[in-house]
């Protein structure tokens, strides 16, 4: 929160460019927007933003737009007036006695569209159409449980507020928890019907059982410091063993300002989730890594360069999470269900069945315990190996967090020149060969081949 123009955005991106630093996509929060209205462009910040988006695309990197639900009750708005003459009911949610719901979000008075409508839904998704011709390549719903400001009680709808229902009608104690999902649903659809040559990039901060089906979700608000670091990772293992793979938190925290410590493990731990990005409220400082000194600097530098060393892993990841359900990041127990000392592992994680991955949760820790799964592990810095079922000590000094190859996988990754390469790991005794699980590798990956979400998906 605080590309809030054209030459911010600028900078940003130039500041990666110039110190070496991977980058993909910018996401565009409400500071873009005209006095935070949806599905609206400040032309004074950002004069010609399908041109900059065109530009930045064709260097690799894509631009996604926040959209919040609430429409400013505004006669004379666009979209508003468009909600209210949509139908024999309009869009918005009422209440009882068939007035509009009016709450307080960004803009000032807002209205609700009604999600759990049909109608609405599909009107919804077609005003997608604006944020595609400005340039954005995906969408990243916010504020959508939905919120209403308020000074005390529920920041939300209230609850004798009516929905359609899918028509069954109700009030909004039925609907408060599938409204995200609604939303993602109109989104969803709604981009499919206008590009439907291209996969839609979609996440929400809010959503329900099903929410895979439309995108991903991230962490929301998390609090800045060791504790959110913590709950990061707990966010993401709980939903993907809900169904959900995708997800990931605000790198650093949302509502505070990270010791450089804080932030570089924060940010190594997220070059590991699916969702990878830095994001803070605009009073938060920033979260450009340079913004945290030369030492930071250079390791966050190595962490960007080996996630997109990954990047045909996170694809391989992505195809199996479609095929199968099994999510990107796995708990420790997945490698050894029967093995009860590793159900309260919560401080590491498995990407995948090929790498281990044990972030650093505590200030001024340079070594630390993990508990490994059966079988043999290498340290993929050191190339030490490690003998598992059980506890072992390994090296985390501030350059890296422990990151263990099982033996005999192969991993898909990006060569020095970009080429696809599989890189395999010393099989065990008595554990398939190389040339055997490269075979096996491709025979899976070959379905969806030709499906590569290497240009498509935003990292």
């Amino acid at each position: 929160w605080g590309f809030g123009s054209e030459r911010e955005v600028r900078r940003v991106v130039a500041g990666y460019r110039e110190r070496g630093l991977p980058l993909s996509v910018l996401h565009l929060d409400i500071d873009h927007y005209d006095a935070h209205r949806v599905f609206t462009v400040d032309r004074e910040r950002f004069p010609a933003l399908p041109g900059l988006a065109k530009e930045l695309r064709d260097e690799g990197v894509r631009l996604v737009s926040i959209v919040d639900p609430a429409v400013k009750a505004a006669p004379g708005d666009a979209v508003f007036d468009a909600g209210v003459a949509l139908g024999e009911r309009g869009a918005y949610v009422r209440d009882a006695r068939g007035r509009v719901v009016v709450g307080e979000v960004w803009p000032g008075a807002c209205v609700y569209p009604d999600f759990t409508d049909p109608v609405v839904r599909e009107w919804w998704g077609s005003l997608y159409e604006e944020r595609l011709a400005q340039g954005f390549s995906g969408l990243w719903h916010d504020m959508n449980e939905p919120v209403s400001f308020t000074a005390f009680g529920d920041p939300s709808l209230p609850r004798s507020a009516r929905h359609v229902l899918e028509g069954a009608g109700g009030d909004h104690r039925e609907a408060h928890n599938v409204y995200g999902l609604a939303m993602a649903r109109a989104g969803y659809e709604g981009l499919l019907r206008l590009r439907p040559a291209e996969r839609p990039f979609l996440f929400s901060r809010s959503g329900w059982a099903g929410m895979q089906r439309y995108g991903g979700t991230w962490s929301g608000d998390v609090s800045t410091g060791w504790p959110g670091l913590r709950a990061s990772l707990s966010l993401v293992l709980g939903l993907g063993l809900c169904g959900v793979p995708y997800s990931g938190p605000d790198v650093g925290g949302f509502d505070g300002f990270p010791s450089p410590e804080l932030y570089l493990r924060w940010f190594q731990l997220g070059a590991y989730l699916p969702l990878f990005r830095t994001h803070s409220a605009i009073d938060a400082g920033r979260r450009e890594p340079w913004e945290f000194g030369p030492e930071v600097l250079e390791h966050a530098r190595g962490a960007l360069v080996e996630r997109d060393r990954l990047h045909p892993y996170f694809v391989t990841l992505s195809h199996v999470a479609r095929l199968s359900g099994a999510p990107y990041v796995r708990p420790v127990w997945w490698a050894a269900p029967g093995d009860r000392a590793l159900r309260g592992c919560e401080d590491a994680f498995l990407l995948g069945d090929a790498l281990l991955v044990a972030p650093v949760m505590e200030s001024g820790a340079e070594r630390r315990v993990v508990r490994l799964p059966r079988g043999r592990w290498y340290d993929t810095a050191t190339g030490r190996a490690y003998e598992g079922p059980g506890p072992v000590v390994v090296d985390a000094p501030l350059s890296r967090i422990p990151v263990l190859a099982r033996a005999g996988a192969v991993i898909p990754v990006r060569d020095a020149d970009g080429e696809l390469e599989l890189e395999g790991g010393a099989p065990a005794p008595g554990a398939v060969g190389r040339r055997a699980a490269v075979a096996a590798w491709v025979d899976a990956a070959a379905e969806g081949e030709a499906d590569d979400e290497t240009d498509d998906k935003a990292d």
